[in-house]
């Protein structure tokens, strides 16, 4: 066989019942162009890469990487690109959701030094979401806007794991990308090369046909955390950032319940704590309070989504939350209280005023202090989830 002029990698995870149907197509797209099929499997319980070594006396173009270890579908990814030769790297999902029938469209914009990079879309001229629902849209529509309001990105569905690169331009980008990103696509328009040229071929998005979708919570936190790492760098934990916009909404409905509480003039008591508590205290503790209920939720289900308690065990991991939060309540009543107490800011900003300021700096302690007890105490084993 002559070089490939393209290669095209397939990550795969259970898609055994797909696989084949995939190296067909795949090979009919691209009859009369040189290619290769490299299927790169995560050792699939239901033996995806056995199916597809099965394929290999009938498409000798075809090659399988079974991966034993480092799981991911960015890995994957890396791992296809790495072991390819063809001067084009195409990536496409084995689900058959992808029109693999545009594969030389890609290819020719490329080869003919029209662009660099090759957007799959489905939300370009001739591209359609086909029977998505209005919900699913809608997440889409909203990750599109985070990426390109966040990283400015020159694509309309930066969400996209169809697309082609050049050999040159993974072989320039290939070091910067993050093995362990969402999708590579967004490592190598999110990063924006300098001189990068950026194309997109429509497509209309297909219905699944056999296995399961890999959307999921997780798959949502993946993205954020990638956009979280391609703004700011590796070197602001993407996690610390998801659990401080957690503890950011928290603060916002902390300060509403605080506000609501004041406006009610909610009374004290008469003796014991209320001796050195006065009535706006009270107000801090129920704000407090219902932020602790607000951001167990989230977290749990979002933050901390593969270690996240589940059924039974949901009261005990927000027992182990709450526990964790009263050092964080003592830490906020007592900066609260040290900064009242110095009348810090109530010439410059006057005493009602400042009454907010040294509460939301109280929270702002408590909340570092809580991401590291939470992490390495509350969320520290991994919860089975089945």
């Amino acid at each position: 066989m002559n070089p490939p002029t393209i290669s095209v990698i397939s990550p795969t995870y259970n898609e055994a019942e797909n696989v084949e149907s995939l190296v067909r197509s795949i090979t009919a797209a691209l009859d009369g162009i040189e290619h290769e099929i490299i299927i790169v499997d995560d050792d699939s319980p239901d033996r995806t890469w056995e199916r597809a070594e099965s394929l290999r006396p009938e498409f000798p173009r075809l090659r399988v990487l079974r991966r034993f270890g480092d799981p991911g579908l960015s890995q994957s990814v890396l791992a296809g690109m790495a072991s390819s030769i063809g001067e084009v790297l195409a990536v496409i999902d084995a689900d058959g959701q992808h029109d693999e029938r545009v594969l030389p469209d890609m290819l020719a914009l490329i080869t003919s030094d029209s662009a660099d990079v090759v957007v799959g879309t489905r939300a370009a001229e001739g591209g359609s979401y086909g029977d998505w629902s209005r919900s699913r849209r809608f997440v889409s529509w909203v990750a599109t806007l985070i990426a390109k309001l966040l990283l400015r990105v020159p694509v309309s569905d930066p969400m996209s794991g169809f697309f082609a690169v050049s050999r040159r331009t993974y072989t320039e980008l290939g070091p910067s990308i993050n093995p362990r990103g969402f999708k590579i696509l967004l490592e190598f328009v999110g990063r924006r090369r300098p001189g990068l040229r950026v194309a997109e071929v429509g497509f209309t998005f297909r219905n699944r046909t056999h296995g399961e979708t890999k959307m999921s919570p997780s798959v949502i936190r993946a993205y954020l955390l990638a956009v979280v790492e391609l703004r700011a760098g590796r070197q602001v934990k993407g996690e610390f950032v998801l659990y401080a916009l957690v503890g950011l909404s928290g603060v916002v409905l902390n300060l509403i319940v605080f506000s609501i509480a004041e406006a009610t003039n909610l009374p004290n008591f008469e003796s014991g704590i209320s001796d050195w508590l006065d009535p706006i205290e009270w107000s801090v503790l129920l704000g407090i309070q219902v932020a602790i209920i607000w951001n167990f939720i989230l977290n749990n289900s979002f933050t901390f989504w593969e270690r996240r308690f589940v059924g039974r065990q949901l009261p005990l991991g927000f027992l182990l939350f709450e526990g964790v939060s009263l050092l964080g309540l003592v830490i906020n009543l007592g900066v609260f209280q040290f900064l009242q107490s110095t009348g810090w800011g109530f010439d410059l900003l006057g005493r009602e005023a400042s009454r907010y300021l040294h509460h939301i700096a109280g929270l702002l302690v408590a909340l570092v202090t809580n991401y590291f007890l939470n992490v390495n105490y509350t969320w520290r084993r991994r919860v089975p989830t089945a």
